[in-house]
């Protein structure tokens, strides 16, 4: 059954209309309101069979769906097929038809599709630029087909879709714009991205850095020399009732619970699933059987044992094929450098947490930045095929 948003009204089959009516409406003297299928041809995506892929260059380049995408130029193949059903040509733009519907991307090459792609094809009225970037504006408004498993879009759908036409010089002017808007909306955000990344690294370079470099007054000991990790606790599916006590497992904290049976603060680690997680938890908790918790401190300062567990590498002695789990008798024995002060403790701990905020601080600068960069690209597109640019 057709899906549609905003005012769109369902269809049958392939009708017109799959997209809500107004988009691509010819707002602008001079425009017009025509569909796909009218200005391009598309052809949809056909799989080989599994027994003629490989990964070593023979035959022709395949892509299955969006996850040989980049920004606007379908990434380099890793997959080859020496049996061709459908094929796109160099500058098509290639269509991903199902679980994401939309997202769309240009062949650099003749390439074999298969059902996850369309490839659509402009003829010589329509710019593929203009297109592209029409279909980047109608992306989160074209609806397929809604299955069991996928959602989707067909041919006919396709073709179904409204665009706004202009005359070819008005279609290469607006391409214009929007090249030399979108290569600095990319330099910028290739930036703001690369200062997202170095703000991460260099908390975690802050923290190698501690006990690697160490200091004057630090001594060798084996870990349970400075923390004893316990197994957490079975939860009886009866006593699984919200309350005021964190409900600790090793993604976190997932819950709360009516109980605390560990007094707080307390330090937490994946013992199963997501092995190697370390957790800080301020008050009494409750810590479920796959983690193993800090049962006992030695006096030592619970913020600077959770910085140490954090730099330990369990997932390095969990064991297991299939379930891989920690066993807490294969890393109590190995060794750990520690301050023997627990004032230098404490000291390293503040330290580490005014620059993890700091750390913290710019990351929502830096995402907010590039929350704003895709702003402004909705934005000049929504300029662009109103007839505002």
């Amino acid at each position: 059954m057709s899906r549609v948003v905003r005012d769109g009204v369902g269809r049958k089959g392939g009708e017109r209309g799959a997209v809500g009516e107004d988009q691509g409406a010819a707002v602008k003297k001079g425009w017009q309101r025509k569909h796909i299928g009218d200005l391009c041809e598309v052809i949809a995506g056909q799989s080989p069979e599994g027994k003629f892929y490989n990964t070593d260059g023979k035959g022709m380049p395949f892509y299955q769906g969006k996850k040989g995408f980049g920004e606007k130029f379908v990434e380099d193949p890793t997959t080859w097929t020496t049996q061709t059903t459908k094929v796109a040509r160099e500058g098509d733009i290639l269509m991903s038809v199902r679980a994401p519907v939309g997202p769309v991307n240009f062949a650099t090459e003749e390439i074999c599709i298969g059902r996850g792609l369309a490839a659509i094809r402009t003829k010589a009225e329509l710019n593929r630029d203009f297109l592209f970037y029409q279909l980047l504006h109608l992306q989160p408004e074209i609806a397929g087909k809604e299955g069991a498993v996928f959602a989707s879009i067909n041919k006919s759908e396709i073709e179904a879709l409204p665009v706004a036409f202009a005359p070819l010089p008005e279609q290469q002017r607006i391409v214009g714009i929007l090249d030399e808007a979108f290569e600095g909306i990319a330099t910028a955000k290739a930036n703001a991205e690369k200062n997202l990344q170095n703000a991460r690294a260099l908390f975690e370079s802050h923290l190698q850095s501690v006990f690697t470099q160490r200091g004057a007054g630090w001594v060798e000991k084996r870990l349970v020399e400075a923390c004893v990790l316990q197994r957490g606790f079975d939860l009886p599916t009866r006593s699984r009732t919200s309350g005021d006590f964190p409900l600790v497992s090793s993604s976190g904290i997932i819950d709360n619970h009516n109980e605390g049976p560990v007094k707080g603060p307390g330090v937490a680690t994946g013992r199963s699933g997501s092995i190697g997680n370390v957790f800080y938890i301020e008050e009494d908790y409750w810590p479920l059987n796959t983690v193993l918790y800090v049962k006992e401190f030695y006096d030592n300062n619970p913020k600077f044992i959770y910085r140490l567990l954090s730099h330990f590498d369990f997932k390095r002695f969990a064991t297991g094929a299939g379930v891989p789990t920690l066993n807490r008798n294969f890393v109590h024995d190995k060794p750990v450098v520690i301050p023997e002060s627990n004032k230098t403790q404490q000291e390293i701990a503040e330290q580490l947490d005014a620059l993890e905020e700091e750390t913290k601080r710019l990351e929502s600068l830096y995402q907010r930045k590039l929350d704003a960069l895709e702003a402004l690209k909705k934005s000049l597109l929504h300029r662009a095929f109103s007839g505002e640019l």
